[in-house]
């Protein structure tokens, strides 16, 4: 997450397969290819981590804006379950776990020799963590930042999202039962960035508005050093953001500013006018948008709204030109949409998560055809997030960060054995996905 010389002899000495022990090896990896690969300090693009645990402190909230714990059952995928064999790996690995299993009285183990190591670490565990992962910066996506997360390798991105829900959104959120628990949690943000600018309530008029709350919290996420912003939109409706002008959006919110419900219909122009605001300020400022653009949790997710292509008028606007667009989670399943609009020059994608709920072979397929096209925009991600004390940031951050590191070991090897590519180029590409094309995206280290 060693190696054939030529492309013949030493081939069956070189390539590992990832069903270890078996007699026949899966899909192969070359080994020097896998060594260095999991060698090189990656920067992470994306990232949930939660605050070290400190006595007397609250629990750590601000991990995420829409944590899903909320939402009405749904099915969970298999990787992502704790039947996962990987998570026993995962804690051998991070915190030297003695056990092979996961029995009950094992799992209390688990959780004594946690507590134990961040006790011992106290604000370093964060670094502490990203050393055990291999990465060297991590992107993260969080309300807020906090002790042990406030250093240069841990570089914020914050959620521009209730940006986008200034109004009364009873309507919105009864699109879906998911959508009852999430859109009122935008609504409460919202309130907490007006806060900020020292406003009780909206201001009277769109203008006011965009002036007096929107550029202001950007201009302040970019003095307090945000590297980029955050969208989980597509948890709350599509991505399709018409260009919508001042002077249709205008009206509706005037008429909502002191009160009333504006319709499903009525909120999406407001939306879809803040949003290309939102993206032409962040342009402006140098932060790159983060949008969320995968097939998400919960049973009431609608996923045809994350289809990448549905984001194609705003990445060909040419209004819009100066601000990158960074689809989190690759599209999927949309992903070869995806690679088509890598042919903006302002679109990437990273395969955070990617590496967690796939198998490393169906990811490597995906990263295979993004780097036969466009290897400067494909960025890795691990997508680590808190979720239990069982199964932390840290767990999901091990998985995630194995998993797309595996599979771009195992797209490169068949891109050497295909003869696509040589050894000396499978090596750069490697470097470019692990933190290259993230140095240069976000500017880091210039």
């Amino acid at each position: 997450m060693r190696c054939f010389r030529g492309w013949s002899g030493a081939l069956a000495v070189g390539l590992i397969g990832l069903g270890a022990g078996r007699a026949v090896a899966q899909t192969p990896i070359d080994s020097a290819l896998y060594t260095y690969i999991r060698n090189v300090r990656a920067i992470d693009n994306h990232t949930h981590p939660g605050l070290p645990v400190l006595a007397g402190q609250p629990a750590d909230s601000d991990y995420d804006a829409l944590p899903v714990g909320g939402l009405p059952p749904y099915s969970f995928p298999a990787r992502l379950t704790t039947k996962n064999p990987d998570f026993i790996t995962a804690w051998r690995e991070l915190y030297g776990y003695p056990h092979q299993d996961r029995s009950e009285e094992h799992v209390k183990d688990l959780i004594a020799l946690k507590r134990r190591i961040r006790t011992e670490q106290g604000l370093k565990y964060p670094a502490w963590v990203l050393d055990k992962l291999g990465t060297e910066i991590a992107l993260t996506n969080r309300m807020s930042v906090g002790p042990g997360l406030d250093s240069p390798r841990f570089r914020w991105v914050p959620f521009a999202d209730p940006l986008l829900y200034p109004l009364d959104a009873k309507a919105v959120a009864a699109v879906t039962p998911d959508r009852m628990d999430l859109v009122p949690r935008e609504r409460k943000h919202n309130a907490r960035y007006l806060k900020a600018v020292n406003l009780a309530a909206p201001p009277a008029t769109l203008a006011e508005y965009t002036a007096r709350v929107v550029t202001p919290t950007l201009e302040r996420w970019k003095r307090e050093n945000a590297i980029a912003i955050k969208y989980e939109i597509a948890y709350l409706r599509g991505l399709d953001f018409s260009d919508v002008p001042a002077a249709r959006a205008a009206p509706v919110y005037a008429k909502y500013a002191r009160g009333g419900t504006p319709t499903v219909a009525e909120y999406k122009l407001v939306q879809d006018y803040l949003f290309r605001f939102i993206a032409h300020e962040a342009g402006r400022l140098g932060l790159p948008v983060q949008i969320h653009a995968f097939d998400g949790a919960g049973g009431y997710f609608i996923g045809a709204g994350v289809d990448p292509l549905l984001l194609e008028p705003v990445a060909t606007d040419p209004t819009l030109r100066n601000t990158n667009f960074v689809l989190i989670h690759g599209g999927w399943p949309y992903t070869r949409h995806t690679l088509s609009l890598f042919g903006k020059p302002n679109v990437y994608a990273d395969i955070s998560f990617l590496g967690s709920v796939n198998s490393p072979a169906i990811t490597a397929g995906v990263i295979r055809e993004w780097l036969t096209f466009f290897p400067e925009k494909v960025l890795f991600g691990s997508d680590a997030y808190p979720d239990t004390e069982e199964l932390g940031w840290e767990e999901w951050g091990w998985l995630g960060a194995t998993g797309a590191r595996k599979a771009l070991a195992m797209a490169l090897t068949a891109m050497m054995l295909d003869g696509d590519v040589t050894r000396d180029r499978a090596l750069e590409l490697a470097r470019m996905v692990l933190r290259e094309n993230a140095a240069t995206l976000y500017k880091i280290g210039q």
